[in-house]
This record gives C-alpha cells, structure tokens and sequence, in this order.
C-alpha cells in the first residue's frame, strides 16, 4: 500500500509575498507618528497602572536612568 503525498502548501493560501484582492490600501495614510521612532530607539508598551503615574516619555526616562545608576551601583563587579 502505497502513502498519498501531503502537500505542506494548503489549497486557496496565498503566499506570505502576495497580497489578496481582499485588501483594500486606497485609502492607507502614511503613519504619522513614525518619525517619533528613531533608528536606534526602543519602544516598550507600559501598562495602563503604570503608564498613569507618569506625564510624558521624559519622566518615564528620568525614573529608568535613577534606577539603572542604582542597579549599576548594587551589581558586584565582575572580576576579569
């Protein structure tokens, strides 16, 4: 008795490159806070609890680079 070959690609999928006619980009604006992310940033999503104690990205920074000097400070070196 001979195995029927399975095919790994499924009937009616389209490829990862095609776009189906189903999409509609006529109306696509371009993303207007794209510039906001630079080459080289980082984005980290905060939960809303945590996300309401601060006013803006410059708070959230300012509190990230006191507890980074502490960790740093905290940290036993590494002996080479």
């Amino acid at each position: 008795m001979k195995k029927a070959q399975s095919t790994t690609k499924q009937a009616g999928l389209a490829s990862a490159d095609e776009i189906l006619p189903e999409y509609d980009f006529s109306r696509a604006e371009p993303n207007r806070y794209a510039s906001r992310y630079a080459t080289g940033s980082v984005v980290v999503v905060l939960e809303p609890d945590v996300a309401a104690v601060f006013r803006n990205a410059e708070e959230v920074n300012e509190v990230l680079r006191a507890l980074a000097g502490v960790i740093q400070k905290r940290r036993p070196r590494r002996r080479v």
